[in-house]
């Protein structure tokens, strides 16, 4: 009765926001008004911007398309730089940044919402909580228009990217796609036409998922899936936090037991000879700026960590010691994440193909959503611990880090009841009195204790109440709006992520990323619809 309810209010709320705004909080407001300000188009010359990079700003089509005419009027408007691909793109891979003599935008024919800050471009897996705000914000169309942009990087850039800049054209983001697709046509009234848009999403949901099955990203011999990146080396958008690097090996440097094979002795001014090796051994110091300055005393970091480090960026979870220090081993796991998420992609497609009236197509999904679950549980349970656990499918061990990642079986509605009850009981290892945190180590980095974020707190909150558990529920819902409703009321902003241990949004983050960004796009997402949740409960006696 509570879940019904919650979706019954969601929909009013969506249809009756505009008429009511007068009677909106100040937060709400604020939420409403941002979504503008978020918003791009390859009309704008914000659009454009990256502070990540010190090119100048420059605009690529997919190769052989004509240039709209709104595009050719950037160039003398904004001075922006406009080209196109060097070839068509059939698959992830085809066309690598070091092909492009300077980093830039991909284009997108919608307009977009990006998270806020330095992420000025339309995000993978952000893009999901954001659209849950502009649906429940009475924002469909928007919101379409987003769901839209993702088929035509399907279609011409090879796949969903972590981001629409040439710099993240070897990979993706977590597999939210389906979801996506869900939540757009379901808020759509019913017709052919709508039939017709799910049609062809079917169509490029299928090519998005390939993806995830193809060799690069299957996680050994398991059945699962793992994150990884097709580059090398160290990751451009890195450009303008120089420290980055130079401070992962001062900590490596610092603690000589941890992160084996993540470091290596190496001149912190190669000759050619020495540049040359290092551009296997290490990275490609000719090549990228980044590169040439991540050294320390004659210290480097090694190809192996590098890929470890491409790959956690893909997974979302950038920076955590989940996957070794600063995740330097991600490539080698199969996540608890990822494949609850390509479990409900399968059950989402299975669902797809039976309104399309595909029945193999449905047969095929439910086949294959089986054989994962039955993985995830091979792999990813443990029985002693009563909790799910990523697994190093390289050393065949599972992990014995607590994450709260461990939750996203009960969203996806792949745990079985007893799984989603022993879950419950470990609520502990990561509840505190402003909210989740993402664990129960305290690693310096701002994806591990004593920070919380919205997508997992809201992603953990629902799970929960798929399986009935709406006092945990919204007990959370009610400590991490009261949070986020604290610390505008402090700045009058919304953040990125939140200490949940003080309650506040000015955190200290010793590893990794330092800053918190004002926005904040999946914030207020999560944020709106925590709020209808806590609305929708029952009134208590």
């Amino acid at each position: 009765m509570f879940l019904r309810g919650l979706r019954v209010l969601v929909g009013m709320i969506a249809l009756t926001v505009c008429a009511v705004a007068q009677q909106r909080a100040p937060i709400e407001d604020y939420i409403h008004t941002t979504w503008d300000t978020l918003t791009r188009s390859m009309l704008e010359c914000k659009s454009v911007v990256d502070t990540k990079v010190t090119t100048a700003p420059i605009l690529y089509l997919p190769a052989g398309m004509e240039t709209p005419a709104a595009v050719a009027a950037m160039h003398a408007q904004c001075g922006v730089q406009i080209d196109h691909l060097p070839r068509p793109i059939g698959k992830m891979g085809d066309v690598k940044p070091s092909e492009f003599p300077k980093n830039g935008l991909l284009y997108l024919p919608n307009p977009y919402v990006v998270p806020g800050g330095r992420f000025n471009e339309m995000y993978g897996w952000d893009t999901y909580f954001i659209l849950l705000g502009l649906v429940s914000d009475h924002r469909v169309a928007l919101a379409k228009g987003i769901v839209e942009n993702f088929f035509f990087e399907i279609e011409n850039y090879g796949a969903i990217l972590n981001a629409n800049r040439t710099y993240f054209l070897t990979r993706s983001q977590p597999p939210f796609l389906s979801s996506m697709i869900r939540e757009v046509y379901e808020a759509e009234p019913a017709s052919g036409e709508n039939d017709a848009w799910l049609a062809k999403a079917y169509e490029d949901a299928m090519r998005d998922y390939s993806l995830w099955t193809s060799p690069a990203h299957r996680a050994g011999e398991t059945g699962l899936a793992r994150y990884v990146d097709l580059g090398a080396g160290p990751v451009p958008e890195m450009a303008d936090d120089s420290t980055y690097y130079p401070d992962v090996i001062r900590w490596l440097l610092a603690h000589p037991d941890a992160g084996a094979g993540y470091m290596m002795d190496a001149p912190d001014n190669p000759t050619d000879d020495q540049a040359a090796t290092l551009a296997a051994t290490s990275c490609d110091v000719k090549a990228l700026k980044v590169c040439a300055a991540a050294h320390v005393d004659g210290h480097r970091l090694t190809a192996a960590y590098f890929r470890g480090d491409r790959a956690m960026r893909e997974s979302g979870f950038d920076t955590s010691f989940r996957f070794g220090p600063f995740s330097g081993s991600t490539d080698q796991y199969a996540p608890v994440c990822l494949n609850s998420l390509l479990y409900k992609y399968e059950t989402d497609m299975e669902h797809f193909a039976t309104l399309l009236h595909r029945k193999q197509d449905a047969a095929m999904w439910a086949k294959r959503a089986v054989a994962r679950k039955a993985a995830i549980n091979r792999y990813l349970w443990n029985q002693t611990k009563s909790m799910f656990y990523d697994y190093d499918f390289v050393n065949k061990k599972a992990s014995d880090y607590n994450y709260i990642s461990a939750f996203y079986p009960l969203w996806a509605h792949l745990a079985t009841p007893a799984q989603a009850a022993a879950m419950e009981t470990q609520l502990p290892l990561f509840e505190h009195d402003g909210g989740l945190a993402m664990s129960d180590r305290a690693s310096g980095t701002q994806w591990d204790l004593p920070f919380g974020w919205a997508p997992t707190n809201w992603l953990t909150i629902y799970g929960l109440t798929e399986y009935g558990d709406t006092t945990d529920a919204l007990r959370l819902a009610k400590s991490f709006t009261q949070t986020i409703e604290q610390n505008y009321r402090n700045d009058g902003t919304l953040r990125e992520k939140y200490n949940v241990v003080s309650g506040s949004a000015n955190v200290a983050v010793s590893a990794g990323y330092k800053m918190n960004v004002i926005g904040f796009g999946w914030t207020n997402g999560a944020y709106l619809r925590l709020k209808a949740m806590l609305a929708a409960a029952p009134a208590k006696p």
